[in-house]
């Protein structure tokens, strides 16, 4: 391996919003965020331009426009105009700006669940009718869209918002669901918002459809959402971009952004760029990583987590944890408390039993061997 993941870094006193929640004997793996140093060629790259000794207000430039459109074509064969992208300080701002640039009072906005709680709360910041559509989980572990249910819930238009790949299922959605999902929405002349920040994470040799390449129509309808901070460990950089094809469409969802959301930061593009044009070699080794870091965590819950389970990520370094059967009313703080172990809370995900919780592998094997130990001590002392 070129590159070392297995190094373990002390971000404490760095301002870390992943170690800073948490007394520093709680091991965090909660919020998305990777225990892993950004890739050697973004850092090469931001020093060289921090050789330029300002950092003044900045725009997009031709490089960083084509960097990104070559990828989404080396990527996923999808070939979009450098003129659809719009650049955005989060992936959050974006799903809000669309949201209040073509969603009326009265009409619905769908939210599948569980999911990542900014895109749950988003139709409330603009007095919108949200509809929370659980997902139906199967015989073989993975999890699937009730297409009749949606219908019904955009009837008379307003949109869905999608993540795909899946936080937290970590669901990579098949060619054959995303495309009955969108001529659900086309048909009920629904916007699809689809948040696709995990994109190049898939594993076991998946690749990611954007829903917007599936067909022209539905790219008329779908506004994208991307970044390079989830796969390439730049998230505090925040920089990202939204694709929107259709140039009415992208005007009027750009217009949304006055007066909330300013430009974009210039070490944050530069990372950017660097990311989709230099970076591939260091994502190839990460995903296998993280591939191996899965395995490990799904066999570790099925021999020393009694009473836990998980379906398999196919996507993202999130797993979401069925803790159902320990019989504890949160386990959340049953594992920070007991085992010092920081997760995401399953309520705020939508999970109104509080029976999950949300655990974060794209960190150091030592690190994800230590949070195991941790939860296996506290599973034997319940029982004890």
């Amino acid at each position: 391996m070129t590159f070392d993941f297995d190094q373990v870094f002390d971000r404490h006193n760095t301002g870390s919003t992943k170690w800073s929640r948490y007394p520093a004997d709680v091991l965090p793996m909660w919020v998305a965020d990777m225990d892993f140093a950004a890739p050697p060629v973004i850092v090469q790259a931001l020093q060289k331009r921090l050789e330029h000794p300002l950092l003044g207000y900045s725009v997009s430039q031709d490089d960083l426009r084509e960097a990104i459109v070559a990828d989404l074509w080396n990527k996923y064969a999808w070939r979009v105009d450098p003129q659809a992208l719009i650049f955005l300080p989060g992936v959050e701002s974006g799903f809000n700006m669309a949201l209040n640039a073509l969603i009326e009072p009265q009409q619905n906005v769908v939210v599948q669940v569980p999911n990542y709680p900014p895109l749950r709360h988003a139709p409330g910041h603009w007095g919108l009718n949200k509809v929370e559509l659980e997902f139906v989980a199967q015989a073989d572990g993975t999890y699937s869209t009730p297409l009749e249910t949606l219908r019904q819930s955009l009837q008379g238009g307003g949109a869905l918002l999608l993540s795909n790949p899946h936080n937290p299922l970590g669901k990579a959605f098949p060619r054959e669901e995303l495309l009955a999902v969108a001529q659900v929405c086309l048909a009920q002349d629904a916007w699809i918002i689809s948040d696709e920040i995990h994109a190049e994470l898939c594993f076991d040799g998946r690749v990611h459809i954007p829903t917007a390449s599936l067909s022209p129509e539905i790219a008329r309808r779908t506004i994208t959402l991307m970044s390079a901070s989830k796969a390439y460990n730049i998230a505090g950089l925040k920089t990202s971009f939204m694709i929107i094809e259709d140039p009415a469409l992208r005007a009027r969802v750009n217009h949304a952004r006055c007066g909330m959301v300013d430009s974009v930061n210039p070490l944050g593009m530069e990372a950017t760029r660097v990311a989709y044009s230099e970076a591939a070699p260091w994502l190839a080794e990460l995903k296998t990583y993280l591939q191996a870091n899965r395995d490990y965590l799904v066999d570790a819950v099925r021999t020393r987590l009694p009473g836990i389970t998980m379906n398999v990520p196919q996507s993202t370094y999130l797993a979401w944890l069925d803790c159902s059967a320990l019989g504890l009313d949160n386990p959340q703080q049953f594992f920070l408390e007991q085992a010092k172990v920081g997760l995401s809370a399953g309520l705020d995900f939508g999970d109104q039993h509080q029976q999950f919780v949300r655990l974060n592998f794209g960190c150091p094997r030592s690190l994800l061997e230590e949070g195991i130990a941790r939860m296996e001590r506290s599973l034997r002392h319940l029982k004890a």
